[in-house]
């Protein structure tokens, strides 16, 4: 059962790799030469990865839920899915969604990497250009009244680079479950 679905995942990756470079060659209008993945510039992308986090961290903290529409991939493919399921089907979803969130959230504080750890943010370079994100992540919620709600999970993502930034072109947060006591 392990290897399936390790082999639908493989599957998966492989295909939207694909899927990235045809459709960054049909919008360029010619053969794009293709920039191999090399320690030199498998270690930039990490760096840019590491940065853009960071900036969206920052971003959220500061500004709020409206910050997220400029690190979502404005393209028709984002999507978004929070413990298992579909939230944001793509980025008009997104974008129609941000209003009501920046009503009923006076101030939001992310943080990657959650209390009890420290920077555990994984990038995983695909190409020059795409790569996987993974970390743990606390957030503080206000709400209007004042209210506080703390959560804590974990934070897997995809992002591209394209128009000169980082964004997703797709995420998935999950929030943490307690765990039982073992009787």
């Amino acid at each position: 059962m392990r290897t399936s679905h390790r082999t639908m995942l493989l599957a998966t990756l492989i295909f939207a790799i694909c899927a990235t470079s045809q459709s960054a060659s049909a919008q360029s209008g010619s053969v794009t030469q293709s920039r191999s993945l090399t320690p030199a510039r498998a270690s930039a992308v990490e760096t840019g990865v590491r940065a853009f986090m960071s900036t969206v961290a920052h971003d959220v903290t500061q500004d709020g839920p409206s910050a997220w529409r400029k690190h979502f991939a404005d393209t028709p493919s984002f999507f978004m899915a929070v413990n298992g399921q579909l939230v944001f089907a793509d980025s008009a979803a997104v974008t129609a969604a941000i209003p009501d969130l920046a009503r009923v959230i006076k101030h939001i504080e992310l943080r990657w990497s959650n209390v009890r750890s420290d920077d555990d943010l994984r990038v995983d370079p695909l190409t020059a250009d795409l790569a996987v994100v993974a970390t743990s992540w606390h957030e503080v919620i206000t709400d209007p009244a004042g209210n506080r709600v703390e959560a804590t999970g974990y934070f897997t993502g995809t992002v591209g680079f394209r128009d000169g930034r980082w964004q997703f072109r797709n995420a998935h947060w999950s929030v943490a479950v307690p765990t039982a006591p073992v009787h």
